[in-house]
């Protein structure tokens, strides 16, 4: 119940600490040997030779940990993860981003950490689709491309030397991101997964899970080859197109708000973020015929959460 800042009744409070208690008690079961808090020694293997990882010290020939959370090993190496914490970048991340400046053939953009990450005009995709080398005159149209308060799409590249990120953008599934909602939730909700990139084809809706809490739930876009359509379209073609905008349709606004207040009853809750969660949430308030402001009302939490352990309860009886 500590961080839950939704207002109700007395009887909903019992139900939510009992759906809470239920998960608490699922999780401690699965990760009793795992879970750990700071001065607990873990268990090694004196025969062992051990790597000691982040969140793990040496005292007395044991290994301790230093931080609260739950034992990882690969292979030799044992360290802790913390259960609840900022945002620590990995090569390769799909983040989602916000312009906050266009600078000297760069923009940066802010991703939820400590530093702005930079998006260099050379590691993204020109308007014309070449591949060549960018001349002043891209770099004087940068803010054609990108302009301070859009949203971006890309993918953490490497890190700079006083601890920056710099990112890519050279697929066609990156880049700007329109006609949407931008949320955001506490980074360590989202696991990294084998896809971030998600098409909700009964929607029309697409869904992009941002490693670093920045989630996209916007109208979907397909995906074209940029080299193809201009050798198929003249310059007039491609400017008359540019400036030619679709209203999105009603249907789909509606579904883009149900998918984000599913999100944030999700991130209020705790829970982690996925597409089958998100799935569940939605098909449960379209089975209470709920509307999507009512998502956000103190009930709908307490039955998320009763759902969601009854859910995890039924996993864990079909393993056992």
């Amino acid at each position: 119940m500590r961080g839950i800042e939704i207002s109700l009744n007395q009887t909903q409070k019992i139900r939510l600490q009992r759906a809470l208690k239920q998960l608490e008690s699922l999780y401690l079961r699965a990760n009793f040997n795992a879970s750990v808090t700071v001065a607990d020694t873990i268990p090694v293997s004196n025969e062992d030779t051990i790597l000691k990882g982040h969140g793990t010290s040496e005292r007395d020939g044991e290994v301790v940990a230093t931080l609260c959370g739950v034992v990882e090993r690969v292979n030799k190496l044992v360290y802790v993860r913390t259960l609840r914490a900022r945002y620590k970048p990995e090569i390769g991340d799909i983040i989602v981003g916000r312009v906050v400046e266009v600078a000297q053939k760069r923009w940066k953009l802010e991703i939820n950490f400590s530093q702005d990450a930079v998006l260099m005009l050379s590691s993204m995709n020109l308007p014309d689709g070449l591949q060549r080398r960018r001349t002043a005159l891209d770099e004087l149209n940068m803010r054609s491309i990108f302009e301070e308060n859009d949203v971006v799409c890309g993918e953490v590249r490497n890190f700079q030397n006083d601890g920056g990120i710099q990112l890519q953008a050279r697929s066609q599934k990156y880049g700007k991101l329109e006609k949407g909602q931008l949320l955001t939730i506490p980074p360590y909700l989202v696991k990294r997964q084998k896809h971030h990139f998600h098409h909700l084809e009964q929607y029309g809706v697409d869904l992009i899970l941002g490693c670093n809490g920045f989630i996209w739930v916007g109208e979907h876009v397909e995906a074209r080859d940029c080299i193809v359509e201009d050798q198929l379209n003249n310059t007039e073609q491609q400017f008359t197109k540019s400036n030619t905008t679709k209203e999105m349709p009603l249907e789909t606004r509606r579904s883009i708000c149900q998918i984000a207040n599913a999100i944030r009853v999700l991130s209020i809750l705790g829970f982690n973020v996925t597409l089958e969660v998100i799935l569940e949430t939605i098909d449960l308030s379209s089975t209470l015929n709920l509307g999507i402001d009512e998502m956000l009302g103190p009930e709908f939490h307490v039955l998320v959460a009763e759902r969601e352990a009854e859910r995890r309860t039924s996993m864990t009886k079909r393993k056992g």
